[in-house]
């Protein structure tokens, strides 16, 4: 039988009014944060996060633009067929991995769903090229389930801030969930990747313009640098 996991000590109370205060300043910035992948529906959101995997939004936006105006349904999408899906996306990495998957979710929903994406985690895992962090993603952006999806953004963000010395994304993703105070659960994901994205980025962070530098434990070891 497997062990029940180990309780968290309860943080004490300057180190919980620290957290408070970064997530706080998150919001003072932007009260609703959201994806910068371009959707209108959650086929093309599951669909443009399943292709952003190992590639940037920006690269996912350019392709998705084109595609999205010939394939916008699992049903259009399907019709288009693979040969047909691969000129569309040729330019995002492991495309032909991922077209494949694309064409294989496509089938899956319409046979098994009815052509609705399933909005529920354990179905919507199961479509092929959509594992847990694709899912924590669609499931937080459409307001259906808080989540905070661990890329190297946030994991990055995740260990500056110590909000998290997790070796996975997954004990990132654990101890975050822990960690963040309930009314920013929602959003907090969001902010970890636009605030690795711009400002904590990995090589030189820009702490001279971060809005929580005096919040950071990190900070000196670059400022130094």
């Amino acid at each position: 039988m497997a062990k029940p996991p180990a309780k968290r000590k309860p943080l004490p109370k300057a180190e919980r009014a620290r957290i408070e205060e970064i997530f706080h300043r998150f919001l003072a910035l932007s009260d609703d944060p959201r994806t910068e992948l371009n959707y209108d529906s959650p086929y093309t959101l599951v669909t443009a996060v399943a292709l952003s995997a190992q590639a940037t939004d920006v690269s996912v936006n350019k392709a998705t633009a084109r595609l999205f105006a010939v394939a916008d349904t699992p049903q259009k999408m399907v019709a288009l067929g693979e040969e047909g899906l691969i000129p569309y996306i040729a330019s995002i990495g492991l495309y032909r991995t991922k077209a494949r998957n694309v064409m294989a979710a496509a089938r899956m929903i319409l046979e098994q769903h009815g052509g609705e994406v399933p909005l529920e985690r354990t179905a919507l895992q199961a479509l092929p090229g959509v594992g847990r962090k694709t899912a924590s993603v669609v499931l937080n952006e459409l307001c259906i389930e808080p989540a905070i999806a661990v890329d190297t953004h946030v994991f990055r963000v995740a260990h500056r801030l110590k909000l998290s010395t997790g070796k996975t994304p997954d004990q990132v993703e654990a101890d975050l969930m822990a960690l963040v105070p309930g009314p920013y659960l929602t959003r907090a994901h969001h902010w970890l990747i636009l605030h690795g994205r711009y400002t904590c980025v990995a090589r030189r962070p820009k702490c001279e313009d971060c809005p929580v530098a005096d919040l950071c434990p990190s900070k000196l070891l670059f400022v130094a640098a």
